[in-house]
């Protein structure tokens, strides 16, 4: 429905780990309980093994996966309901782990490793495949995907639901996301562009760079065309050198960190027109919609994972 959102609660697990800090179960479990109504889904606490850069062997491994198969039956037992809560089964745990947890559970989270090629967290999706959707390939249990949103991964697995910050990261690093054009359409379950547009990055100039000032004028043309038909623009902003004791004007922002040295002038941003190469939140929101059409194009598949052969995929 036009003008609701779907919210899912995630421990913070992972973050919380290469940190060195620990997430506290009750208090966790306090808070989805306070927030239950509102949330689509909540997602267990779960425990990754090891410490980060650490050596992390097989007995870690099982530890964790045994340790958060116990916090996901505490969280049911104090009233998480079952078709709400996700249990997560991370690449590098056993695989009866997962073919137990299909058994018991209706909403599964499939986590590949960080630290793994795109091939080879492929490679472990495809085999997570053979457990979780039947002979026909129809998904067995929901299925929630963390950290997938390459097109890829998002066509080739029958997902209910998936999670990624990568819109957001790039919107910080001063990229958008824009769909192919063909015969008079925006194209988003295909190939997409990534494209750099902010004033303030380093390598703009950069043939190799993505840079939307790098591209040709027909390029350009379909850029800024896709943000005018999803009701953004691409700005415009000037670069100039200032005493480091400039007050900034509402229409300012410093372009890079205070210099060490505070007789050095600093590079100051007049933005002379709002849009996206100088407003993170305007990247923000492209970023969101292009992922919202990504899924609305998706939607229109079969979800299935469908199988030719020996392990071969037929998209």
């Amino acid at each position: 429905m036009k003008g609701t959102v779907s919210l899912l609660i995630d421990s913070g697990a992972f973050s919380a780990w290469t940190q060195g800090d620990k997430i506290d179960l009750e208090e966790y479990i306090r808070f989805c309980l306070d927030h239950i109504d509102v949330a689509d889904a909540v997602v267990n606490l779960d425990v990754i093994p090891g410490v980060p850069y650490g050596r992390i062997t097989a007995k870690d491994v099982e530890k964790s996966a045994e340790e958060g198969w116990q916090n996901y039956k505490r969280m049911l037992e104090a009233g998480i309901p079952r078709e709400k809560l996700i249990h997560v089964f991370h690449q590098g745990e056993d695989m009866r782990w997962l073919e137990r947890m299909v058994k018991e559970i209706p909403y599964i989270g499939l986590s590949p490793a960080n630290d793994r090629s795109r091939s080879q967290k492929i490679m472990w999706l495809d085999r997570c495949m053979k457990y979780v959707t039947d002979e026909e390939g129809y998904p067995k249990v929901k299925l929630h995907g963390f950290a997938v949103t390459s097109l890829e991964m998002l066509k080739r697995y029958p997902w209910y639901s998936v999670d990624s910050s990568s819109w957001v990261l790039s919107s910080a690093m001063g990229k958008i996301f824009v769909p192919l054009y063909r015969n008079g359409r925006w194209i988003y379950d295909e190939k997409f562009w990534g494209v750099y547009v902010s004033g303030r990055n380093p390598n703009r100039k950069n043939k190799s760079s993505g840079h939307f000032s790098t591209l040709s004028s027909r390029q350009q043309e379909i850029v800024l065309n896709y943000l005018e038909s999803i009701g953004f623009r691409m700005g415009k902003s000037r670069f100039v050198s200032v005493p480091q004791t400039h007050e900034l004007s509402s229409n300012e922002k410093w372009a890079e960190k205070r210099p060490k040295d505070p007789n050095k002038p600093r590079l100051l941003e007049i933005i002379e027109e709002e849009g996206v190469c100088n407003s993170l939140r305007m990247r923000d929101e492209v970023n969101i919609i292009f992922f919202q059409k990504v899924e609305e194009a998706l939607s229109k598949r079969e979800r299935r994972y469908m199988l030719k052969g020996v392990g071969r995929l037929i998209l």
